[in-house]
């Protein structure tokens, strides 16, 4: 059995807030960017481990602010 688990493009809107669209990710798909999918049939169906690793890859790391640590030291 698969343990693997997918999400639709309705569901991966839901992941991310509302903040990337059904069609955003239509279009996305349309240019060959973004997340990757499977597609079987008319279904179009996202990895959640992919979206994982996408955010991941799409994380942005903040360096500490020398005050920051001068004031965390006090």
């Amino acid at each position: 059995m698969d343990d693997r688990k997918y999400l639709t493009a309705e569901e991966v809107s839901d992941r991310y807030r509302g903040s990337i669209s059904v069609g955003t990710l239509r279009n996305w798909r349309a240019m060959r960017i973004g997340p990757a999918y499977i597609k079987i049939g008319k279904a179009v169906l996202y990895p959640v481990e992919v979206l994982e690793a996408w955010d991941q890859k799409n994380m942005v790391t903040c360096r500490v602010s020398k005050r920051l640590t001068i004031d965390a030291s006090e």
